[in-house]
């Protein structure tokens, strides 16, 4: 697998752009266009919440029941969330309007939103949009940064990645672009997130990997325990790559599970990195646990817990707040077996041994904790299974930010 700069636009076939719309902001892109020039095989999966925005639902729809997606209108500002049938129906109306200006069926065309939840979006500034947007897309690697930064709402910066393999001797891309900051708990997956490839592969099996992967990635992160009414992970396919379908579970399968992998958890990790008002990433990683399921329930409950993330803030090796966070996870385990180290910028140091404090040094521990990027390592000395969770510390500035959110 081989690494390279770009996002959406760097599969072959695909386009992008960004415009201002004013659907909220003002002087900054806010309407986002993703194009394939060919009919795309589409896989996704959405949000846990039960109360689900009007672009999800109109999405489930296409992904499930349409033969084909081939474009995608992406606004920010306002959610359209909570909107009724008002809401739905600004969906079918910027999906029918996106089509004319494309060329493609209606139901080809997803929508996403983000934004304020409430608010039902301007209809006659998307269709507006929507209009230069089909004028202005483009396949360079500009349009799709366009395409980021035309969708971030509270995010500081524009996230994308991809990366190349070879498959039956041609060339196969996969690049994404995500959006997230807040309300960061994916069930699944708390963003508005696309990827695209120029890979051949049946629908079936791109949905398989899309839903497995989101397991070891998109799940793995939160930011503030809140799980999303718009949450969206959309994988286009087009196969302009022009390698034999994938239609088993074969080697070229699972080299595309290791491409889409390294371009979700790279997306991933980005978003927790960038939680609102966050200074560090913070990983958790168990291992040695009885299970995976366990080894995930584990560190997840660490990287959720409000007071393990003030400590990471605090730059403080705290160990009773990881100890209590491992606790109440719901997975009964000895805590006299368990071995707890800080790492940070390659260097490690122990902090707790057989569940009881160990005689660390504060200042390098602090100084540990200090670094952009902070991992806990839990040994639960109960098996062979490991995962790894992120998230980021919690700080005054989220909450000016949550408190003032809708002005």
């Amino acid at each position: 697998m081989k690494i390279i700069d770009g996002g959406v636009t760097a599969a072959a076939g695909f386009e992008a752009a960004g415009y201002e719309a004013a659907i909220k902001y003002q002087n900054r892109m806010d309407m986002a266009l993703l194009y394939s020039r060919v009919p795309c095989r589409a896989a996704g999966v959405f949000t846990g919440n039960v109360v689900k925005a009007a672009p999800v639902l109109w999405d489930k729809e296409i992904v499930a029941h349409s033969p084909y997606a081939q474009a995608v209108v992406i606004n920010a500002g306002i959610a359209n969330a909570c909107t009724g049938k008002q809401g739905y129906d600004c969906c079918r109306q910027t999906a029918q309007k996106a089509g004319e200006m494309l060329d493609i069926p209606a139901d080809s065309v997803l929508v996403a939103s983000t934004g304020v939840i409430g608010w039902q979006l301007p209809l006659d500034k998307l269709k507006a949009g929507v209009e230069k947007l089909a004028e202005k897309k483009a396949a360079t690697p500009e349009a799709g940064l366009d395409a980021v930064k035309a969708m971030m709402t509270t995010d500081t910066v524009p996230k994308q990645a991809a990366a190349q393999i070879e498959i039956g001797g041609k060339t196969v891309t996969v690049g994404g672009m995500c959006k997230g900051s807040g309300m960061i708990h994916p069930n699944m997956s708390t963003m508005l997130g696309f990827v695209t490839t120029d890979l051949a592969i049946s629908k079936e099996l791109l949905q398989e990997a899309l839903s497995e992967d989101v397991k070891e990635t998109f799940n793995m992160i939160s930011v503030d325990g809140d799980t999303s009414t718009n949450d969206t992970l959309v994988v286009l396919a087009n196969g302009l790559a022009g390698n034999a379908e994938i239609t088993e579970r074969n080697e070229d399968y699972a080299k595309f599970r290791e491409a889409l992998h390294y371009v979700n958890l790279t997306l991933a990790k980005k978003m927790a990195g960038d939680g609102e008002g966050a200074t560090a990433l913070f990983e958790t990683k168990v291992i040695h646990a009885a299970t995976k399921e366990e080894a995930r329930t584990l560190c997840k409950s660490v990287v959720c817990s409000s007071l393990t993330k003030a400590m990471i803030y605090g730059h403080d090796a705290n160990v009773g707040r990881i100890m209590c966070a491992l606790g109440y996870a719901g997975v009964d385990f000895d805590p006299e077996k368990v071995d707890l180290y800080c790492e940070a910028g390659g260097d490690r140091m122990q902090i707790c041994k057989d569940g009881m404090l160990t005689d660390y040094d504060e200042e390098k521990a602090t100084k540990l904790l200090s670094a952009p990027e902070v991992s806990v390592i839990v040994d639960m000395h109960r098996g062979d299974a490991e995962a790894a969770a992120w998230g980021c510390d919690l700080t005054h500035e989220y909450v000016n930010i949550n408190a003032d959110y809708r002005s």
